[in-house]
């Protein structure tokens, strides 16, 4: 069981463990796990070899973003990191990607299948 912190200047020498006892000394620390998955709901859009994914988290703030190839996703943000994961998969023609809504143009023959989990477990830095 974790406990948050509030983070100040009073309390930055302190963290609570697994039993909830406060214990010195916050650089030691080693938490099992940390934070809130990402969760991602698969849609099959209208027009045909399209797929939609819808995160609960925003990948581009508000911005739109659109990759033919990994050549295109050259940067080291969390987008650009999404879009060559997707593309070294294989099976994607291109990617679009705005807020939180990804949307997939499959290459002809190419399934959705385990792009879901890919999504789901890239942004996911704290595991237990």
């Amino acid at each position: 069981m974790l406990f948050p912190i509030v983070w100040t200047q009073r309390v930055l020498n302190y963290r609570a463990d697994a039993c909830g006892m406060v214990v010195r000394a916050l650089k030691d620390c080693k938490l099992a796990s940390m934070g809130q998955p990402v969760t991602v709901v698969e849609r099959h859009a209208s027009q045909r070899g399209v797929v939609r994914f819808e995160a609960n988290r925003s990948i581009t703030g508000m911005g739109h973003l659109h990759y033919a190839s990994a050549a295109d996703a050259a940067e080291d943000t969390p987008p650009d990191l999404l879009a060559r994961t997707l593309f070294e998969r294989g099976g994607i023609d291109g990617i679009h990607i705005n807020s939180n809504i990804i949307t997939i143009d499959l290459a002809k023959g190419a399934d959705a299948e385990g792009i879901k989990e890919v999504i789901e477990s890239l942004f996911l830095h704290y595991r237990s």
